[in-house]
């Protein structure tokens, strides 16, 4: 059985994004196709332009935060949607890539814009079968 995955929890008033992989990589990079899914489905995203996304934080968590926020500005300064995604975390530090296209209102039809990754249900956890989850709300 996989590991790797992402879905949607319920929250009040935005929406709750969870990845799951055999790393906390993975982990980031399904949070993130979590995050797309939710302005729209990121099988019809293709991946025509490459985005390098660096970032640091004091703990995974806030790494989390930062990694999704970079990517709700790289989407709202470049108008792109990103469908694909590779991370590689060393302590602090993140690099990763997202790879996407220029929106298309009638091929994309997005159904929200997200603002932001917030501190809300913040958490990054190595799980006690080995897996790695990652998961916050994202304020839409």
């Amino acid at each position: 059985m996989s590991t790797l995955g992402w879905e949607h929890f319920p929250h009040d008033s935005d929406i709750g994004i969870r990845g799951f992989g055999e790393s906390i990589n993975e982990a980031f990079e399904q949070s993130a196709l979590a995050m797309t899914a939710v302005i729209t489905d990121p099988e019809n995203i293709q991946d025509n332009e490459t985005i390098e996304i660096a970032c640091e934080a004091p703990d995974q968590e806030l790494l989390l935060v930062d990694w999704l926020n970079e990517l709700v500005y790289e989407m709202s300064t470049r108008n792109m949607l990103f469908g694909k995604f590779h991370v590689d975390i060393i302590d602090s530090s993140l690099l990763g890539q997202a790879c996407g296209e220029k929106v298309d209102l009638l091929k994309h039809q997005p159904a929200v814009e997200v603002k932001g990754a917030t501190y809300t249900s913040l958490n990054v956890e190595h799980c006690d079968d080995g897996t790695w989850k990652a998961q916050c709300i994202v304020d839409v």
